[in-house]
């Protein structure tokens, strides 16, 4: 990881950089009335303020990263759900013992420079300063959509974890000590994962 990268709280003036970093982290065809809005970004500084990252490398926006705290109930849930259609505002519960993390993105031209793992790592500071249990995110699994016709997403999981296969985001999230919880169905529209969500973790050693 770069020396020039750090991490801190995005305010309402990061806007026009936390649009950047979405435009090119997320081009079309992907929908651009998806990328976080003003309002998103208000209720995310108004909600959870610490859960709101934004990553520079040097002088320049290169990343950043949006979470909540909850308790999550036994059941699946979608991230519509867990994220209050990204709001958080009804499902942030300061009283909760999880980081639930909604987002992470990184502008492409910044890839391979450790702008998401200094974002993991700040959650994980986070999670600990916090006194939380775990970290937790809903992960997309694109490489599942090459694998789907031989393979049922469980066992795709499985083979990312051992190492037989490779997933863009669920290889780098175990990379970051995550581990693998549960495969969850209809988490996201995402036809590259096939609408496919993995639950991974991060415990706090505090708990363990």
């Amino acid at each position: 990881m770069s020396k020039s990268v750090y991490v801190r709280p995005y305010t309402m003036d990061d806007y026009e950089d936390l649009l950047l970093i979405q435009k090119e982290a997320f081009p079309p065809p992907f929908p651009e009335e998806l990328w976080w809005s003003k309002a998103h970004i208000k209720a995310h500084t108004e909600t959870f303020p610490e859960g709101a990252m934004i990553a520079f490398d040097g002088e320049s926006p290169a990343g950043s990263a949006t979470s909540l705290i909850t308790t999550l109930e036994k059941g699946r849930h979608t991230w519509d759900e867990i994220a209050d259609e990204g709001y958080i505002k009804q499902s942030h519960n300061p009283d909760g013992d999880t980081l639930y993390g909604i987002d992470v993105c990184v502008r492409p031209s910044f890839r391979g420079r450790g702008i998401a793992a200094a974002l993991y790592e700040e959650r994980k500071r986070l999670v600990q300063s916090l006194g939380l249990k775990r970290y937790v995110a809903g992960c997309r699994i694109p490489g599942y959509s090459s694998y789907a016709e031989e393979l049922d997403a469980a066992a795709y999981v499985q083979k990312v974890e051992s190492g037989e296969l490779h997933d863009l985001v669920l290889s780098f999230m175990l990379k970051q000590g995550l581990s693998v919880v549960e495969v969850i169905p209809d988490y996201l529209e995402d036809e590259e994962s096939k609408d496919y969500g993995v639950l991974v973790e991060w415990k706090n050693p505090a708990f363990l």
